[in-house]
């Protein structure tokens, strides 16, 4: 019984020791927004959502075109674009009233993978990424940063006009 006690204690000192050290703590896997709103990850999701100030005119239209889309995202919470665009993607999505169901929001390890593999064949080389189906089939994809806002770019992704993420060349 000693022993156990000195490996539980052993355990908790090392836990912290690494907490200390600023050994990062990572989000892996299917997350929800709650997942955000806890320490320490709320510093970065909290302040950016209500900081960011969404173009309500385009926020507008997405409305008209959201119906029957469904989103599978990937972030990293050790990215700085994901603890930037992913709170913004939470405003934007709050505000067209979007179905949390049709949302699937994966946090991925530095590599880009999860322990389940969830990011398989769907090429994920930045984060992050907001992939947008219809009907079961990709519609467009948002990588990395806006190549002019997140509405904008989102709007053109769910209304079928031409896009090219950030990746994409012209």
């Amino acid at each position: 019984m000693k022993k156990i006690v000195f490996i539980i204690l052993l355990l908790i000192h090392f836990n912290s020791i690494s907490q200390d050290l600023g050994v990062e703590k990572l989000l892996i896997g299917i997350q929800s927004k709650e997942s955000f709103k806890q320490q320490p990850y709320a510093e970065w999701f909290d302040s950016n959502y209500s900081s960011y100030k969404l173009d309500v005119s385009v926020v507008d239209k997405i409305k008209k075109h959201i119906k029957g889309v469904t989103i599978k995202a990937f972030m990293g919470t050790w990215c700085g674009d994901s603890q930037y665009e992913t709170p913004n993607f939470y405003k934007l999505i709050d505000a067209v009233n979007f179905d949390y169901s049709n949302l699937t929001m994966i946090a991925v390890n530095r590599a880009k993978e999860t322990p389940d593999n969830l990011q398989e064949g769907l090429n994920i080389t930045n984060v992050p990424t907001f992939i947008f189906y219809k009907k079961g089939k990709e519609i467009g994809r948002f990588v990395e940063y806006p190549r002019e806002t997140l509405e904008i770019d989102v709007l053109k992704i769910v209304s079928g006009k031409p896009y090219k993420h950030s990746y994409e060349t012209e």
